[in-house]
């Protein structure tokens, strides 16, 4: 007994090709000192442009957890196997998170090195995603996505709350990892991180629930993806009236607002993409996704080490368009030029059928 093979959503990939442009643009302007706003992180609570991107990913990882295991419970081999196979990338992804971060000590002389970070969470929320698709049914999803929202309001609420650095999640990375977090104050020991423990479990329910929607692709062609995003944000929009939306701690609400939105932007690319036949703009990054996140990294590393980034950009951006748009709009500019040559060579690899997975 095999499993159909999955099908491929022109949708999916070009959707997930934006997310990891989008999240180029965001980090790597040419000056953080002059970026727009719409382009930045809150601070602490709230939710900007920005904070939507990577939820958007682990979203899209749901999604196509979905569509490629589908089928493959029904069979104790193929499913033992699959289950392997998974927790072996999640483990490659996890292992390229470290390196990359090695890579940045390097590069940024940096004390210390940083366990926790992007890729790290994005291998956990998926071996974690396709154990739940491999061996528990979809009343079993909504459950485990209902215990790890409300379990972690409710750590939240007993634990002092979402206080900047006070709350139980920051109090706990600290504790395991001190200094080696992102963000640590050696005078008081308290310290946070944005892709730590604990926040990782409601990054997990964002997975699942993208793990639904893909359900909803594959089973009803999409039907559901609309009033579900709709639903999504009106409960996130309520919920944040009792716990503010905050991407540092991945609040409950959170997850169900960025994820409400995840859903209306993949309805829409179905809509356009899969049934109607317009051009799937985008899709080249999204297949080469990995490789361009963690290229551009590497490549950033590199060029912030020899003194090339800064050099590029205040020998030749800066003093171009700033006098003209602005230091914002110069800094954009350059952040523009670093996705556009990923973004080309992305699709030359598409091109040439060159797909690497991780």
């Amino acid at each position: 007994m095999s499993a159909a093979r999955a099908p491929r959503f022109a949708s999916v990939d070009a959707l997930r090709g934006w997310a990891v442009a989008a999240m180029l643009l965001v980090n790597y302007p040419g000056d953080w000192s002059h970026v727009y706003a719409p382009l930045r992180h809150s601070q602490w609570n709230g939710c900007t442009p920005t904070d939507l991107v990577f939820p958007l990913f682990l979203f899209l990882v749901g999604v196509s957890t979905a569509l490629a295991m589908h089928g493959l419970a029904d069979d104790p081999a193929l499913r033992r196997q699959a289950l392997a196979k998974a927790w072996l990338r999640a483990s490659r992804l996890a292992l390229l998170g470290l390196a990359l971060h090695a890579l940045a000590m390097w590069a940024y002389d940096k004390p210390h090195f940083r366990p926790w970070g992007v890729l790290q969470r994005i291998g956990l929320c998926f071996g974690a995603a396709a154990s739940a698709q491999l061996y528990l049914r979809p009343r079993g999803q909504w459950l485990a996505i209902a215990v790890l929202l409300l379990g972690y309001w409710a750590l939240l609420a007993t634990t002092g709350g979402t206080l900047p650095l006070d709350n139980v999640v920051s109090r706990v990375d600290a504790w395991m990892l001190g200094p080696r977090v992102y963000e640590f104050d050696a005078a008081s020991g308290r310290g946070h991180d944005p892709e730590g423990l604990l926040s990782t479990l409601p990054a997990i329910a964002s997975t699942l629930l993208g793990m639904r929607a893909g359900m909803l692709l594959r089973e009803r062609d999409g039907r559901g993806l609309l009033p579900a995003g709709l639903a999504a944000l009106a409960i996130g929009a309520a919920w944040a009236l009792l716990l503010p939306w905050n991407k540092n701690l991945w609040t409950p609400s959170y997850a169900v607002w960025s994820a409400g939105w995840a859903s209306l932007l993949l309805a829409a690319c179905h809509a356009l993409f899969d049934r109607r036949g317009w051009r799937p703009f985008g899709r080249s990054m999204g297949i080469n996704a990995i490789v361009a996140y963690a290229g551009s990294w590497a490549m950033a590393c590199v060029l912030e080490r020899s003194g090339l980034f800064a050099a590029a950009y205040r020998g030749l951006l800066q003093p171009l368009l700033a006098p003209i748009c602005g230091d914002e709009a110069a800094s954009l500019a350059f952040a523009i030029c670093f996705v556009g040559f990923w973004w080309v060579l992305a699709w030359g690899m598409a091109r040439r059928g060159w797909r690497v997975v991780i």
